[in-house]
C-alpha cells in the first residue's frame, strides 16, 4: 500500500499536478501533431489507462524476476545483479506490458487508418505508465530534484521509446494491411524491441558506476530526444492513409 507521511493534505493536489503535469503536457504536444484526423477520445483515454495498467503488470512482473534473478545470482549487490536487473529485465518487462496493452486496445480499431495513429496510441500508452508511476515516486519522495530529474528525463524518455515503437507498430499495420504477414511480424518485432532496447540502454547508463558513464547517459538522453522530435514532426508533415 502506498502511504504518504510526508505530505500535508493541503498540498497532494499540488504534488499531483506536479507529477502528472510533464506526461500531460507531452500528450498534449503529440496530440497537436496529429493533423490529419484526431482520434476518438475514447479510445485515447482508454489507451492512457491501458498505461496505467502496464505499470502494475511491471510491478507484478519485476517482483518475480527480482526474485528468480535473486535466487539465481545470490549476491544482490554485485555489478551482474544491476546489469541484468536494469540494463535487460526492467526495459524489456516494462516495455513488453506497454506493447500488450498497445496491441490488445487499438490494433483491431477502425481509427487505425493513418501512418502517425501508430505514434499517437503508443504515446498515450507509455505516457499513462509514465503518468502513475511519476506520481507514485513523487508521493513517495516528495523532492524538488526528484521532480525536476523526472519531468526533464524521465517522462520525456518514455515518450521517446514510445515514438519508436509506434513508428514501427504503424508499419506492421501498413504490412497487414498488404496481406504481407512477415513484413507486419518484423514490425511488430521492431516496435518492441526498439524501445526495449533503448529503455535498457537509458537505465543501463544511468546506473553504471564507471569513468564518463553519466557523461553517456546525458549525451544519450540529448540526442534521443533531437531525434525523435524530429521523427515526430517529419511523421507528422507526412501523414498518409494506411
Amino acid at each position: 500500500m502506498i502511504r504518504f507521511p510526508s505530505i500535508p493534505g493541503g498540498t497532494t493536489m499540488l504534488y499531483l499536478l506536479a507529477a502528472s503535469g510533464p506526461a500531460l503536457v507531452l500528450l498534449l504536444y503529440i496530440y497537436r501533431k496529429d493533423g490529419a484526423e484526431k482520434e476518438p477520445g475514447g479510445l485515447l483515454m482508454k489507451l492512457f489507462i491501458g498505461g496505467v495498467l502496464a505499470a502494475a503488470a511491471a510491478a507484478l512482473l519485476e517482483t518475480g524476476a527480482e526474485y528468480v534473478q535473486y535466487l539465481i545470482l545470490g549476491n544482490r549487490h554485485s555489478y551482474n545483479w544491476y546489469a541484468i536487473m536494469d540494463a535487460v529485465m526492467v526495459g524489456f518487462i516494462e516495455e513488453g506490458t506497454k506493447f500488450w496493452f498497445l496491441k490488445k486496445f487499438s490494433w483491431k480499431e477502425r481509427a487505425f487508418n493513418y501512418r502517425f495513429d501508430g505514434i499517437v496510441y503508443a504515446v498515450f500508452v507509455s505516457l499513462g505508465f509514465a503518468a502513475i508511476e511519476n506520481v507514485l515516486y513523487v508521493f513517495n519522495y516528495g523532492t524538488i530534484d526528484v521532480m525536476v530529474n523526472r519531468a526533464i528525463l524521465t517522462v520525456p524518455a518514455h515518450m521517446s521509446f514510445a515514438v519508436y515503437m509506434g513508428l514501427f507498430y504503424s508499419y506492421a499495420k501498413l504490412f497487414d494491411r498488404r496481406g504481407d504477414r512477415s513484413g507486419r511480424r518484423l514490425n511488430l518485432y521492431a516496435a518492441y524491441l526498439s524501445a526495449a532496447l533503448l529503455h535498457a540502454f537509458f537505465d543501463g547508463t544511468l546506473l553504471v558506476d564507471m569513468e564518463y558513464s553519466i557523461v553517456v547517459f546525458y549525451v544519450f538522453v540529448i540526442l534521443l530526444d533531437i531525434m525523435v522530435f524530429r521523427m515526430v514532426r517529419s511523421a507528422s508533415r507526412n501523414d498518409r492513409p494506411i
